[in-house]
């Protein structure tokens, strides 16, 4: 199984248990939003364990950036497919990375979260400074390998300042789309990054089956939900016509959920704000804030049953069209045109980093003095110390709350 020309660790015995493993950390230690996420999934998978190079994830990040759904989480099911040998290290990758979060999201939805508020605040303050410290890890190294020249330079500026005032799911779009435009027109001559090959294990067959099945749960549950009057797939329905229809990740998604339980009625809206507040202080994809509705659902089914039925159908459409598209790939990047294209859209994920960096970021964790040296102390483990994050998210996390409840 090839990884990418900058992938040089071997194949293990126990590829899936590998894949689950090595999510399960980042599962249970990824804090801080879908940026901090591709943060955190970079240092895991480029740097310490080589699973690819730096082109290659920003190859995958742009594309997962282009299609519906949470990002994040189809980066990681990606690199599951890649290094567990097809859609069973995807899955692995998805369920290592998701289901930490959606156990305490659906823990807290039954009544089995009681922690001190004080101390809770600082602790979620202290997380969202690792996040300060991961993304600027992030953002330092992507930036020297993916915009080395004055033209790629530019073209991230352009992407900071695109994203910064059009939006988040606009801007991104537009963004990485006037990324490629400008590197077809200025980044034909230079050379692409080393490496960026990736052959996933995936058949076109396969592929085109998901993009069917995809089409198929769009269109089909509403129709039969109508007729059979079925409580269960109308709840599916809901979660999954909201996970088809998001660009931009976690925070995009609330509005769309809140139009599908709230204005139903199934949902009180204090408690879907209770929801989303919980969901800040969780590990891993906010999507899971999905298995917290699926459970305080009004109607039947709810409890365990509305949290797997809502879990799954929010993150199925995403899955579904990544793993539709991940055979193509490969293939598309290797012609010269593509190439100019992805040297602008890499120089443009770049960009949008860079706006993420400093909102939601930046703005919303670094508000004193002692905050800033915190978020410096935690880049400096990352970076120079080469901490793992694990240990790093300890750290800022039992800081903050100390911190807060001495103040």
């Amino acid at each position: 199984m090839m990884v990418g020309q900058g992938g040089t660790d071997a194949k293990p015995v126990w590829p899936l248990a590998e894949v689950f493993r090595a999510f399960l950390k980042l599962g249970l230690t990824s804090f801080g939003g879908p940026i901090a996420h591709l943060g955190y999934f970079r240092d895991e998978f480029v740097e310490r364990r080589k699973w690819l190079d730096e082109a290659g994830y920003a190859d995958l990040v742009a594309l997962c950036q282009f299609l519906p759904g949470p990002a994040s989480s189809q980066v990681g099911f990606s690199l599951g497919v890649l290094r567990g040998g097809g859609l069973l290290g995807g899955l692995a990758a998805w369920a290592g990375f998701t289901l930490p979060s959606a156990l305490l999201l659906l823990a807290f939805a039954l009544g089995a979260a009681s922690i001190d508020s004080a101390a809770a605040q600082g602790v979620i303050h202290g997380l969202k400074l690792v996040a300060v410290a991961v993304v600027a890890q992030a953002l330092w190294g992507m930036s020297r390998s993916l915009t080395p020249d004055l033209p790629r330079a530019c073209i991230a500026l352009g992407a900071l300042a695109l994203v910064t005032l059009a939006g988040s799911s606009i801007g991104q779009l537009a963004a990485i789309a006037c990324g490629a435009v400008a590197g077809l027109l200025v980044c034909r001559t230079a050379p692409l990054p080393g490496g960026g090959h990736l052959a996933f294990p995936v058949s076109r067959s396969s592929a085109l089956l998901a993009l069917v099945l995809f089409a198929a749960l769009f269109v089909l549950p509403p129709l039969v939900a109508a007729k059979t009057d079925s409580q269960a797939l109308k709840l599916f329905d809901a979660f999954y016509r909201s996970g088809a229809l998001v660009f931009g990740g976690g925070h995009v998604v609330l509005p769309l959920l809140q139009n599908q339980v709230v204005t139903t009625g199934w949902v009180a809206p204090e408690a879907f704000l209770a929801g989303y507040g919980a969901a800040q202080a969780a590990p891993g994809p906010l999507f899971t804030v999905a298995a917290y509705l699926g459970a305080v659902s009004g109607p039947q089914p709810h409890g365990i049953a509305g949290a797997t039925i809502a879990l799954f159908a929010v993150f199925l459409p995403g899955l579904l069209l990544v793993y539709g598209t991940l055979p193509f790939w490969d293939g598309l990047r290797g012609l010269p045109w593509a190439q100019a294209a992805m040297r602008g859209a890499n120089a443009a994920v770049v960009g949008m980093l860079a706006a993420a960096f400093y909102n939601p970021v930046w703005v919303s964790a670094v508000h004193a003095p002692v905050d800033f040296a915190l978020a410096l102390a935690g880049f400096l483990l990352l970076v120079i110390l080469r901490t793992p994050p694990w240990i790093v998210v300890l750290l800022l996390a039992i800081t903050g709350a100390t911190t807060h409840m001495v103040g």
